[in-house]
């Protein structure tokens, strides 16, 4: 009896969990199966290469979306050297795929510690500035990594890095994105993450408390680059060829928008953002010479309607589903 009783109790308890792992599994496999193709009654289903690369440059997106978050919406740094980490990791699992024959998850782990170390170094002494200095340090920062890359022969110099084996999949696009999210949303909910929240809201009585404004802003930081790390090796190897322009400062300003288009500090405002501007490129793909006007205007349109993006700074739960009265009975109850 006992045990039944645990046994319900344990259910209610991780009922939430239980219930998203059940979507993101069906989710996986449903992908899973269509990118490969599978055949009811005579007829092949089978999602055309152009929709998966779509689908994967989705996954890489809410990736790098999610990872600048933590530097600009839960920090409160304004930061535009993220394509400069993506550059880094996108190379460095290059040659080690390449010219050293290093398997894929070993490529992938380096590149994100690679981008993270230069992350700390560059973060260091630039994460004491503020403001419009944070974002023109940064910057410099990832034209110096992008130019470095023109100039290094090893790596192909301006004509690119190539060829580089097509490793990435579904799976390792889906892993590395569900990945990053869950850390992101623990590390939000954690000390460290309260810590950043503190810092964003009012340095200054964060450090009167106590908290070490530096260190947490560097930690942050880090953690963005190995994410734009990650995100780099899985866009090196579902290409044939990289080159340092593609990492330009508009693929930073890009990645920034997505992120202050979703609400700065909603980690749900930058899935959305990230998939919703994917889709949107998509759509606009058959109109090439309106393309970016159009792109426009869709993003001024939502920040007039929006200013604080689209989830503001909120999270999508299973409670924002209920009514404002279901809300409060449950918060009555919880109170008793």
């Amino acid at each position: 009896m006992n045990n039944k009783k645990q046994g319900n109790s344990f259910l209610k308890r991780n009922a939430l969990s239980l219930i998203v792992a059940v979507i993101l599994v069906a989710v996986y496999l449903g992908l899973h199966f269509w990118i490969a193709g599978f055949e009811i009654g005579g007829t092949r289903y089978k999602l055309n290469n152009y929709y998966t690369l779509n689908l994967y440059l989705m996954g890489m997106n809410i990736i790098l979306a999610v990872s600048l978050n933590l530097v600009c919406g839960i920090t409160g740094q304004l930061a535009l050297g993220h394509a400069g980490f993506m550059a880094v990791g996108a190379y460095l699992s290059a040659i080690l795929t390449v010219k050293f024959g290093m398997p894929f998850i070993v490529a992938i782990l380096a590149a994100g510690l690679a981008a993270a170390i230069m992350g700390f170094l560059i973060g260091l002494p630039t994460l004491r500035l503020k403001g419009d200095y944070l974002a023109i340090a940064t910057l410099g920062m990832a034209e110096i990594i992008r130019v470095l890359l023109i100039n290094i022969d090893y790596v192909g110099g301006a004509s690119g890095f190539s060829p580089i084996p097509k490793l990435t999949n579904w799976t390792w696009i889906f892993v590395a994105t569900v990945g990053t999210v869950l850390f992101a949303k623990n590390f939000i909910n954690s000390t460290y993450g309260r810590a950043c929240i503190s810092i964003r809201e009012d340095e200054i009585a964060a450090e009167t408390m106590g908290i070490n404004s530096t260190r947490y802003k560097t930690l942050a930081f880090c953690l963005g680059a190995f994410f734009a790390g990650v995100a780099g090796a899985l866009y090196a190897h579902n290409f044939y060829i990289i080159q340092p322009n593609v990492f330009n400062f508009f693929k930073s300003f890009e990645y920034l928008v997505m992120v202050v288009l979703g609400g700065l500090g909603s980690i749900t405002g930058s899935i959305l953002a990230a998939s919703g501007l994917t889709i949107v490129n998509v759509g606009l793909q058959k109109v090439p010479e309106v393309r970016m006007i159009l792109y426009s205007i869709v993003l001024i349109a939502v920040m007039l309607f929006r200013p604080g993006g689209i989830m503001g700074r909120k999270e999508l739960s299973f409670s924002s589903f209920k009514s404002k009265k279901e809300r409060g009975k449950e918060r009555g109850t919880s109170g008793n």
